[in-house]
């Protein structure tokens, strides 16, 4: 049998499907086409208050793509409230091979230049499709997931896709569609012309509220 290769994990985007592991320690994957979609309506961000101060502070700089290993190492580490995770091996040879095709992104938040919280996912067209994030400080992983929205709206982007509904996306605006809805959202932002790195990476916090707000 063929080895699953990056071309391969990019189709099962465009399909709008994607991997995940049973746990970090098993070998493999499956692949994972949810009923119901959480998304993110990128011109409707919800940024609660206690956050939009702390960014407004200048508490965390961003950086982009600088650290992907480490952030989706992180991203892989059982944490509070889940013992376990579905990045394994397999997984993650996967997305440092599309990281190192331009495809994988990361968002780093640092607080004095150490790395405290990321997330990482895929960018095809004008489709954002969010893999996880994780946080070793107060608010960072909030942090960069308003960085990331706010790149995305500034770049063109259509659609940011966060797989399933949390709490802690519920906050920000985040809504459930069925599959049919989300597929066609699907397929007008695969066509729809974006570029990631239209953002300035050291964009202030100040700067990426505007973006939203506006």
């Amino acid at each position: 049998m063929k080895p699953f290769s990056t071309e391969d994990l990019l189709a099962c985007y465009r399909r709008g499907v994607f991997p995940m592991a049973e746990s970090r320690a098993d070998d493999g994957f499956f692949i994972v086409d949810p009923e119901w979609r959480c998304v993110f309506p990128l011109d409707r961000v919800h940024v609660p208050k206690r956050l939009a101060r702390t960014l407004r502070s200048g508490r965390f700089s961003f950086t982009i793509d600088r650290d992907f290993a480490a952030v989706i190492d992180e991203c892989a580490q059982p944490g509070a409230g889940r013992e376990d995770t579905w990045i394994n091996a397999d997984i993650r040879a996967l997305y440092l091979a599309l990281a190192a095709k331009g495809v994988a992104h990361s968002v780093e938040a640092r607080i004095g230049g150490e790395l405290v919280g990321g997330l990482y996912g895929v960018a095809l067209g004008g489709a954002f499709f969010g893999e996880s994030m994780y946080a070793r400080a107060t608010d960072a992983s909030k942090a960069a997931l308003v960085h990331l929205a706010a790149r995305l709206r500034h770049g063109g982007f259509k659609l940011l896709d966060a797989q399933f509904i949390t709490p802690h996306l519920e906050q920000f605006g985040a809504q459930t569609l069925p599959r049919r809805i989300f597929q066609a959202m699907l397929g007008v932002a695969l066509d729809a012309p974006a570029d990631f790195g239209a953002l300035a990476e050291d964009a202030s916090g100040a700067a990426l509220l505007e973006i939203l707000q506006a």
